[in-house]
């Protein structure tokens, strides 16, 4: 009897005290499978020890899901990267590894026919590396979903909060907003396909990050390597931010701060991609624009968007780069999965 070929796609979703979410983000891709043909599920369970690794064994074991439905249990929680990297590299080394591998956030819908969007687009182009998805709020309001990389100048921007001051100055915007599909420099993590022979060619996650700028700095190593990334905002996706990270944004959530982690995932981006004077760059941009923005609160008022305690943690954790910081910890993909991820030693 011949052997069957293996559906030239995989997903993987990352779930870390999430149960819930995981299972209402894969029932919404039950009828992708009918359009953008059959594809397997990944779920890792990043160390939750909350009882949900059982409970998603449990659920997905049972039809319909276990067809196609797997559970990936890690034992501890070692980061977005790193929890996603253990399910790549035993995709990779299958005799018979996907041709794409889509990572999805667990706290997401797939509205019908995003998987074929995707699917549709990369396999069209074979110089492109990676695509995303467009995503929504729960309310249908855009969110950002493409990019372009951090600089001196964006951080300025984003420092002062004045858009139209970035405009003058020659300084193009963070975001990337298009209606048809085509490059930017990044692209979401919360729900991008890759193209398995880039990620073999460049190397998987950095896993010296825990959460946040991973997808950057992979997507910055992509780029250099010559493969290009799209956005394709055909392929919809409802996503709660925060409720995988516990640091929500944007119109959804008040503003909260944000954790020590990712200053320092910020800080390890620029020393990786800049080195020191680049860090020290964007540091100073962000000052600059921090320091108009607090001279014009009197006319202003306070930013609706102000992260608390931002000021304090920038100077704190923003400025001193780690030696980690200027070295690298990227899982080729012929690494035997398990190594401890590189930020654990710090």
């Amino acid at each position: 009897m011949p052997q069957m070929s293996a559906p030239p796609l995989a997903i993987v979703i990352v779930n870390y005290r999430t149960a819930d979410y995981v299972i209402r983000c894969v029932d919404s891709l039950a009828s992708e499978r009918d359009t953008a043909g059959p594809f397997e599920v990944i779920v890792v369970d990043g160390g939750s020890g909350d009882g949900s690794a059982q409970r998603l064994a449990d659920h997905f074991s049972a039809q319909p899901w276990r067809d196609w439905v797997s559970l990936l249990p890690l034992e501890i929680n070692g980061g977005f990267g790193w929890a996603n990297n253990q399910a790549m590299l035993r995709l990779l080394q299958r005799p018979q590894p996907p041709e794409f591998i889509h990572l999805l956030n667990p706290d997401t819908v797939v509205e019908p026919g995003a998987i074929k969007a995707l699917l549709d687009v990369i396999a069209a182009h074979p110089d492109l590396g990676g695509v995303c998805s467009r995503l929504l709020e729960p309310d249908g309001e855009l969110a950002g979903s493409a990019f372009r990389f951090p600089s001196p100048g964006r951080e300025f921007v984003r420092g002062c909060g004045m858009a139209k001051l970035g405009a003058l100055l020659g300084v193009t915007p963070t975001l990337v907003e298009r209606s048809d599909p085509g490059p930017a420099d990044w692209l979401t993590g919360a729900s991008v396909m890759f193209r398995a022979e880039a990620l073999r060619q460049t190397g998987l996650f950095d896993d010296g990050f825990f959460l946040y700028f991973e997808e950057v700095e992979l997507m910055h190593r992509m780029g250099r390597a010559g493969w290009a990334l799209w956005f394709v905002p055909a392929s919809r996706i409802v996503h709660i931010a925060g409720a995988a990270t516990g640091v929500a944004s944007g119109g959804q959530v008040a503003v909260r701060p944000q954790p020590v982690y990712r200053y320092e995932a910020r800080r390890r981006y620029f020393m990786l991609t800049g080195g020191w004077a680049g860090l020290m760059a964007a540091n100073l941009g962000w000052l600059a624009g921090r320091m108009i923005a607090l001279a014009l609160r009197p006319v202003r008022g306070k930013r609706r968007d102000a992260i608390p305690r931002e000021f304090a943690m920038t100077l704190r954790h923003s400025f001193w780069p780690s030696k980690r910081d200027s070295s690298r910890s990227i899982a080729p993909w012929d690494e035997p999965p398990g190594r401890a991820p590189a930020w654990i030693g710090e």
